[in-house]
């Protein structure tokens, strides 16, 4: 157990059954009444993010949450299979854990799966990832950088914004935050 004294960025409480991390935190100490912290929590299955106040000095339960580096193998039905780097265990993870994170993931890829008494929780990305254009509509005479863009298929089976001049075959950097074309990658 630790106090609201303890409340950092990135410390994950367990509420009502539930894990939740937080995202900012402040404490308030008002001229007249008690003090107390104010915080915004992101659910770690969900995503949900709410605001919750807590009064100072009372106790909250902290859950342990282990981040490991794991090589993402291949899928086998609705689970992903992933290797720990370090101790060589596989583990399966199932669809709805991996969530969006699929769409940027290649065989022998490295990730972070965080994981709370052996259950995974999440999948966390690289920032940015590079990937090969498999399917987008050729460009014309005169496409231009600055001009409008275009849907392109990745090998992984997402989809994205690129820029009018990219062409089927091109390696680009993608932002796995927001989806976004970063640039073209020229090996």
């Amino acid at each position: 157990m630790a106090t609201t004294n303890d409340i950092k960025n990135g410390t994950v409480l367990r509420i009502d059954g539930q894990l939740w991390t937080i995202i900012e935190f402040q404490h308030v100490k008002p001229g007249k009444g008690g003090a107390f912290v104010r915080t915004k929590m992101k659910n770690v299955v969900s995503g949900k993010t709410v605001d919750k106040t807590f009064n100072a000095g009372i106790k909250i339960e902290t859950a342990n949450v282990d981040k490991r580096d794991m090589q993402y193998l291949y899928k086998d039905g609705d689970d992903f299979i992933f290797m720990d780097t370090s101790t060589y265990d596989q583990i399966p993870v199932s669809a709805a854990v991996v969530g969006d994170a699929v769409d940027f993931m290649l065989e022998n890829q490295n990730v972070l799966v965080a994981s709370n008494d052996g259950t995974p929780l999440y999948i966390e990305l690289p920032a940015s990832v590079v990937l090969e254009i498999t399917y987008t509509e050729p460009g014309l005479q005169g496409d231009r950088s600055t001009g409008g863009t275009k849907p392109a298929t990745l090998e992984t089976g997402a989809e994205i914004q690129v820029p009018l001049f990219l062409e089927t075959g091109t390696r680009v950097k993608v932002d796995t935050r927001d989806r976004s074309y970063l640039g073209r990658v020229t090996d």
